[in-house]
């Protein structure tokens, strides 16, 4: 049995050092940047499709993609923003399915909490693709401070900010809500907890598909 959860959060909120934590608990956690890097590379859909829409005006000397100059080009409006994600989000997510569904192959008889990190999960429509949704959340200011010690400039990581999901809302949208405005250690603390709820969910799915797959055998002994 598998249990899908969906990590996501603002920008610099703390979704990776999340991530990394329940990784060490067992989870299984696949980091949907790193998708996207595999499809940016040449020969992969993302590249084939990046090139057919944007020119080769995307493309460095080496003919790779040129992530800072596609971005220059898709993040100047909300317009352009959405034009990327329409092209991108749906290669991204049928990565992710065929990954969760080669994992639930391989090990047909092992439980696993299965987390997919993406900044957009929600914006992509992943509140129906996955059982649980958490959420990383922390204070604006403290996201974007973060953001700048990380090398961002300040108004870039506001300009993306407001491209993403409001704040409030994404909060209604969450199953679990980890709040990080701390440090590392109060962090860890609040994903663990977080994670103990997972692992019951995992065992309520559990309980309730062994009553789903009962039924019909009972209906069947009765006939």
């Amino acid at each position: 049995m598998i249990l899908r959860v969906g990590l996501t959060g603002g920008i610099a909120s703390g979704k990776t050092t999340v991530a990394r934590t329940l990784a060490g608990l067992g989870c299984v956690v696949l980091d949907a940047d790193e998708v996207v890097r595999r499809l940016y590379r040449r020969g992969e859909p993302g590249y084939e499709a990046l090139v057919h829409a944007y020119g080769r005006e995307i493309l460095t000397a080496d003919g790779d993609i040129d992530r800072p100059k596609l971005a220059s080009i898709a993040f100047v409006d909300d317009a352009s923003a959405k034009k990327l994600n329409a092209l991108i989000h749906p290669l991204v997510i049928a990565e992710e399915e065929g990954t969760i569904n080669a994992e639930a192959q391989r090990f047909p008889d092992r439980d696993r909490i299965v987390v997919v990190e993406a900044t957009l999960l929600l914006e992509s429509g992943g509140k129906q693709r996955y059982d649980k949704i958490v959420v990383v959340d922390s204070a604006p200011e403290v996201q974007f401070d973060r953001a700048v010690k990380r090398g961002m400039d300040r108004q870039d990581a506001q300009r993306r900010s407001a491209r993403q999901m409001a704040r409030d809302m994404r909060r209604k949208e969450a199953d679990y809500i980890i709040e990080n405005n701390g440090d590392v250690r109060t962090l860890e603390a609040e994903t663990m907890r977080v994670y103990e709820n997972l692992r019951r969910d995992l065992e309520t799915k559990k309980k309730s598909a062994a009553k789903t797959s009962a039924a019909p055998q009972k209906n069947r002994s009765k006939s």
